[in-house]
């Protein structure tokens, strides 16, 4: 079920390691995501997601293994890799001061993009801000910043777009929003690359969801091979399918309070090096 590297893909990991100081935070990650697809990473904190997004980002470098990204070696080929990529973090980097409008016309005027009201007015469009278009941007909500967030990394049509945990700390009306918005990227031809530890999330949006824990990917596949990994339990007679959550669980374990120190440890060590 676990795929391989392939020169189709739009993304393409063999073998990536990355440790920080003494911590090993990926020992070995295989991945590969198809074209137009949306791809769920799955992990509890700590697990390496963000490393990974980081290395196949070009935002900083694998200790070994390989990795293309629309066909661009991330080490050989990084500004390729750069023209070909765009990344959203966890937290929305609008310009509150600006409105919506002004805010994708100032990026796209950046990335030299011709007619940049155009690409602004079509983008308002397409993420239903339009009526808030001219309305400055720490007015709007936490959806409404998100989804102007993504619609900023679309300016240059980048065929392959990395999604950070990009529902972190909204509400679930904000979520349902941004979840309208991936959709509309995978619908329109853009590959999509998303973290998250929302399991509800991965089961919404993803074609494929990869588990990463303990700096591997342990399964990859549908949500439908991922159940499959365990038998359906009968109550009372009544057949009773595993969630993702089940498989989630089976694999990694529950978290205790110790773990969670560890993991919130592992987390930090992703943002800056031990020595």
């Amino acid at each position: 079920m676990t795929t391989t590297a392939s020169h189709t893909a739009a993304i393409a990991a063999t073998g990536i390691t990355k440790a920080f100081g003494t911590l090993d935070v990926l020992r070995g990650v295989d991945l590969n995501v198809e074209p137009g697809s949306i791809l769920a990473l799955l992990g509890s904190n700590g697990a390496g997601k963000t490393t990974l997004v980081k290395i196949l980002a070009t935002l900083i470098h694998a200790d070994a293994g390989t990795a293309l990204v629309h066909g661009f070696d991330v080490a050989d080929e990084p500004a390729r890799v750069r023209e070909s990529v765009s990344l959203t973090g966890q937290f929305a980097a609008v310009d509150e001061v600006l409105t919506g409008r002004e805010n994708l016309v100032l990026v796209a005027r950046l990335r030299h993009v011709r007619e940049p009201a155009a690409v602004a007015a079509e983008l308002l469009a397409r993420f239903s801000l339009a009526d808030a278009a001219d309305r400055r941007a720490g007015t709007y909500s936490g959806g409404m910043r998100r989804r102007l967030d993504i619609a900023m990394s679309l300016i240059g049509d980048p065929p392959v777009i990395f999604l950070d945990e990009p529902t972190t700390g909204l509400d679930p009306e904000a979520r349902l929003e941004v979840w309208d918005a991936v959709r509309q990227l995978a619908a329109g031809g853009t590959t999509v690359l998303l973290t998250t530890q929302y399991l509800d999330e991965a089961e919404q949006l993803a074609d494929r969801i990869a588990i990463l824990h303990e700096g591997r990917i342990r399964v990859d596949g549908t949500l439908a091979e991922l159940k499959r990994l365990l038998p359906p339990a009968e109550v009372q007679y009544v057949e009773k399918q595993p969630s993702l959550e089940d498989v989630f669980l089976s694999l990694v374990g529950a978290r205790g309070p110790e773990s969670g120190e560890r993991g919130a440890e592992a987390d930090d060590s992703e943002r800056k090096p031990r020595s």
